[in-house]
């Protein structure tokens, strides 16, 4: 006798997103535990120093900046008080616009990037590298690595 599952199997689509979430949060945690412990930042604050950093004269549009950080206006809002509150960044009024706010990075934030990116790279690295040597996810990484 035939039984038939209604529980349908997992896509192609389905198991690589599966395999991308699973080494996405294996990434994540190191970076997260590493960022926390040496420099006292969290993933979303180093982020969004990065994109201050990088933008022309360290400021960004609030939703520019949640966009790039992939959070919420609100939450990009509570994340932007953070940094505030640690001396990282600032909140200016746009000059053409009064309902326009910008995060604007300080000095302090800067240097909290510039000392945090070496700790960014060696765990984004050393993280790979053991999710690379997983036989679950070294086709993932392997794929990743190469599409650049």
């Amino acid at each position: 006798m035939t039984t038939i599952s209604y529980v349908p199997a997992a896509s192609s689509d389905q198991a690589v997103w599966a395999r991308v979430l699973t080494l996405h949060a294996h990434v994540e945690r190191r970076l997260t535990q590493a960022l926390q412990r040496k420099h006292g930042i969290g993933l979303s604050e180093f982020r969004a120093l990065e994109c201050l950093v990088q933008a022309k004269d360290g400021e960004l549009r609030m939703q520019e900046l949640a966009d790039k950080v992939g959070l919420g206006q609100s939450s990009a809002t509570r994340l932007v008080g953070r940094l505030f509150s640690a001396g990282f960044a600032f909140r200016d009024l746009c000059p053409d616009d009064k309902r326009g706010v910008y995060a604007v990075v300080t000095d302090e934030g800067r240097q909290r990037y510039a000392d945090a990116r070496g700790t960014y790279a060696e765990v984004l690295s050393a993280a790979l590298n053991t999710a690379g040597a997983t036989p679950e996810l070294a086709g993932t990484v392997q794929v990743l690595r190469s599409a650049l």
